[in-house]
């Protein structure tokens, strides 16, 4: 049984960014702004990344607790940037440790891209 639990959205006013897929088609603004954030979470190793800040508890992760990939710790820098700047995370330093949470409309934005308006 998974113990995988629905991340609370933290703004109720979602600015996705492109209409649901199937509802008309995208303006090339539109597909560029999404192409951004398909092509940072198109990387297997950003992909798990993103899912294991988005799981952690109280949706924020340090990243002493996310480099454990299958990559050198440089590398997984290298990745959290990508992430950061096609806006699908934020971050805080907090010490001498990063602490990452994804962009607060992210993940309603990602999804209502796929969800079916017809």
């Amino acid at each position: 049984m998974s113990k995988a639990k629905a991340l609370p959205l933290i703004e109720t006013d979602v600015q996705p960014c492109c209409p649901p897929l199937n509802e008309r088609p995208l303006t090339a603004d539109e597909a560029e702004q999404a192409a951004v954030m398909f092509k940072a979470l198109g990387d297997p190793v950003r992909l798990r990344l993103f899912s294991q800040i988005a799981s952690h508890t109280d949706g924020e992760a340090c990243v002493c607790d996310i480099s454990d990939v299958g990559v050198s710790q440089p590398t997984v820098s290298h990745h959290l940037k990508k992430l950061r700047e096609a806006g699908l995370l934020t971050s805080e330093r907090r010490g001498t440790w990063v602490y990452y949470r994804v962009a607060p409309s992210v993940m309603a934005s990602l999804a209502q891209s796929f969800s079916a308006s017809r």
